[in-house]
């Protein structure tokens, strides 16, 4: 949950900075579409990293804490791949939100907000 409020908080704050770019590309042409894809792909790039330092941490990890584990291996690779992706959508969910407002801005007020 943690992991969903701060990656909620950093797209947000970031489409908030570009939301004059976004009104621009939009005057100048861009489809909805490609500005709502083009901010969860700045997502992923965000999420993606995280999960493989994730996997590679735990992985290293595991054996430290193979006391704690119940009917589990420490490198049980359906139980990575299972959190990982459950991180992954979750995560994409959390960027959607901020994208899907990002492709709502209006151009004309974007571009008077960037003249006063």
């Amino acid at each position: 949950m943690l992991t969903v409020v701060g990656l909620y908080g950093v797209m947000s704050y970031a489409v908030a900075q570009r939301t004059n770019e976004i009104g621009i590309r939009l005057a100048l042409g861009a489809q909805r579409g490609d500005v709502l894809l083009m901010v969860l792909r700045q997502g992923i790039f965000v999420v993606l990293p995280g999960i493989l330092a994730g996997l590679i941490g735990s992985a290293a990890l595991g054996s430290a804490l193979r006391s704690l584990l119940f009917n589990v291996s420490p490198t049980d690779p359906w139980t990575f791949a299972g959190i990982a992706g459950l991180l992954f959508a979750v995560a994409m969910v959390a960027c959607w939100l901020p994208a899907r407002r990002a492709a709502q801005v209006d151009p004309i007020v974007a571009m008077r907000h960037d003249l006063s």
